[in-house]
């Protein structure tokens, strides 16, 4: 119980100094405005102050206290821009992301914006790509919006892209796949799995996870039309022979002879004896579910 109530003590004292240095951070920025002030070292008031504020955010941080963390850090950075101190500014803004990250992603998301407007500034794509990789993955898990998660996985592709970072490039495009094909935007996932796809084939060492973008791309095929699946599986098999013996072509040879039968028990038990030997996760199980409907609401596929 004495240690609990010592932490929490602890927890008040940082929370007490930061809002001390708020306060110190303030009357130094009051005191550099004047005629005086800025005849009397006005500029390394302003330091002084940012100094401040990093050290109050750094004490909210160890009081847990996230929101007021961020906000600190964001006047850090504000005084880092106006100064023109770019890499600092986008630093900061940065560090206030990861602790708004904990209490409002909302938040997180406008200070990473700020971060990526003074990188792109700077010509620096590649960080911007990456922030715009973390605004992805907010609005994949804390403020689900996956239309805007699709949105900022392609502006990070794009950057990634203009600096040759093709690898980084491709993860963030699948990812829009993926989303894609949940938002049934079938065409768009066709696409991107075909591409990224094509482009893993010129790799020896990227060779062997074709077959898998193969195997999304004609499911997503699955869910339009069974013909154009069996046109696009032929092109595959061309593309990359050793796909034929995968397991995943035999599945979808299965699947798509219970397709044209009808046959919903033969297409569920095929999708079971595949799941018992390699696990299909949330998506495939989405997109699998909704090709089985179509066997059952299409009564005549031949």
């Amino acid at each position: 119980w004495s240690v609990c109530k010592s932490v929490q003590n602890n927890s008040k004292d940082n929370e007490q100094k930061a809002m001390q240095l708020m306060a110190e951070a303030e009357k130094k920025l009051s005191s550099s405005k004047g005629f005086f002030g800025s005849l009397f070292g006005g500029s390394s008031k302003v330091e002084e102050a940012v100094e401040c504020y990093q050290r109050a955010a750094n004490m909210f941080k160890m009081a847990k206290k996230w929101g007021a963390a961020g906000n600190a850090f964001c006047e850090a950075a504000n005084l880092h821009a106006k100064a023109g101190s770019k890499h600092d500014a986008a630093s900061n803004y940065v560090d206030a992301a990861n602790c708004f990250k904990k209490s409002d992603p909302n938040e997180a998301v406008s200070s990473l914006l700020k971060a990526i407007e003074i990188y792109t500034d700077m010509g620096r794509f590649t960080m911007a790509a990456k922030h715009h990789q973390s605004i992805a993955e907010l609005y994949e898990t804390e403020a689900v919006d996956l239309d805007r998660a699709v949105q900022h996985y392609e502006q990070a592709a794009d950057y990634f892209k203009g600096e040759e970072s093709n690898s980084s490039a491709n993860k963030c495009m699948l990812k829009v796949a993926q989303y894609a094909a949940q938002l049934e935007n079938y065409d768009k996932a066709i696409q991107i799995y075909e591409q990224v796809a094509s482009s893993s084939l010129e790799s020896s060492l990227l060779k062997y996870s074709c077959k898998e973008y193969f195997f999304r791309a004609a499911l997503c095929h699955l869910c339009v039309d069974v013909l154009n699946a069996q046109h696009a599986m032929e092109r595959y098999q061309e593309l990359y022979p050793a796909f034929q013996d995968s397991r995943e072509f035999k599945l979808l040879k299965v699947l798509i002879d219970h397709m044209e039968e009808q046959n919903v028990d033969g297409f569920t038990e095929a999708v079971k004896d595949y799941d018992s030997i390699s696990r299909l996760d949330q998506w495939y199980t989405t997109i699998l579910l909704r090709i089985k409907k179509q066997v059952n609401d299409n009564p005549d596929l031949r």
